[in-house]
């Protein structure tokens, strides 16, 4: 019998324990979107009026992070793509293009017309109205509740004849907040999407090795460890960082085979990240998490009087918009809170995460 030398053990030159590593990136759309067959069926039943040439339905799609809403979206229009030309899809991630112009813009690019310099959105909406009319169009706009405002959708309501509209958000409560005129017409259905479990997120985790990694690299403990990690926090992204780290990890050794201590070392830099972008704060975000630290649960209006009264130099709004980014990066949490006397308010809390090598 061979006995096997050390040196076989190692990776040659050239070799690599990926196949595809863009499979294990959060934006890749593979040809299924497991567990979510339910909520397709319910977006396409929204959609489906368009194809006798008929109005569509408006929804609200919302859920937590990481669970698949955006995913299950393009893999609906990818096929409305596939399908039709009569029933235009166009995606837009509403964090990136959060006014009216920039996403009246935006949909002018995505209809090939180039001409936007110099033009009002008035003018440019008109370009788009008379081009979609002559076919449905379906919208979507993610991360809904990052607008800055909602005249876009007032001139789609308005002006477009045959649509359906999709708005995506983390929170079901950011609807209540709207405007009366625009709530009414939009009419939306909601569409919850609830958090995979422990035996779906281990289904996704193995589907996407099938296609990012060379068979038989990964050790059966190791790959376990992965997944129970990923199913304490219930966010695939979270699983697809462990997986690929940890496939760099064993590769920078040489290592032919993915092990438990690859992965408790993808698990640990997780953690020195969150510390490490704390550090990376500018300084007024500094100041602002300081003082949500020192007022922890307070409502968003009285911590920026506080703000204000500590030297603060920014508007509202600009307070606003740096308490949606710590919260986005998990510094903070927020919360929307309903009723009382000033109506729908925000509380702030900040949350110490707790490092994914503590559980």
């Amino acid at each position: 019998m061979k006995v096997m030398g050390v040196f076989d053990e190692m990776l040659k030159s050239g070799e690599s324990l990926f196949m595809d590593p863009v499979a294990l990136d959060y934006d890749y759309l593979p040809k299924l979107i497991p567990y979510r067959e339910k909520e397709q069926r319910q977006v396409a039943l929204c959609i489906k009026p368009l194809f006798g040439n008929r109005n569509g339905k408006n929804v609200l799609v919302h859920g937590a992070p990481g669970i698949g809403k955006t995913a299950a979206i393009k893999h609906i229009f990818r096929e409305l793509e596939d399908k039709t030309d009569d029933i235009i899809p166009i995606y837009i991630n509403t964090w990136q293009k959060n006014t009216t112009y920039q996403i009246v813009v935006e949909i002018c690019d995505q209809l090939n017309y180039k001409f936007t310099h110099n033009k009002k959105t008035e003018e440019l909406f008109a370009i788009v109205q008379k081009d979609l009319n002559k076919k449905s169009v379906v919208f979507c706009f993610d991360e809904i509740d990052k607008v800055e405002d909602l005249d876009f959708l007032y001139m789609i309501l308005e002006k477009l004849y045959r649509k359906t509209i999709i708005l995506v958000t983390n929170y079901k409560i950011w609807a209540v907040n709207l405007d009366e005129r625009i709530k009414s017409r939009l009419n939306l259905e909601s569409l919850e999407f609830q958090k995979y479990n422990s035996s779906e997120l281990k289904g996704i985790l193995h589907e996407r090795l099938k296609y990012a990694f060379v068979p038989n690299v990964w050790d059966t403990a190791a790959l376990e460890m992965a997944v129970r990690k990923t199913a304490v926090v219930g966010d695939v992204r979270t699983g697809l960082y462990i997986l690929r780290e940890a496939g760099n990890n064993a590769e920078n050794r040489s290592s032919r085979k993915i092990e438990i201590d690859d992965v408790k070392h993808a698990i640990s830099s997780i953690s020195e990240i969150k510390i490490k972008k704390t550090t990376e704060l500018k300084d007024e975000e500094q100041m602002v998490l300081k003082l949500i630290k020192d007022n922890s649960g307070k409502k968003i209006g009285d911590l920026f009087n506080i703000y204000k009264e500590q030297g603060g130099e920014g508007v509202y709004k600009t307070f606003q918009r740096k308490i949606e980014f710590l919260s986005k990066n998990k510094f903070i949490s927020t919360k929307k809170q309903l009723g009382g006397n000033e109506g729908t308010t925000t509380l702030v809390n900040y949350e110490r995460e707790t490092k994914l090598d503590e559980y």
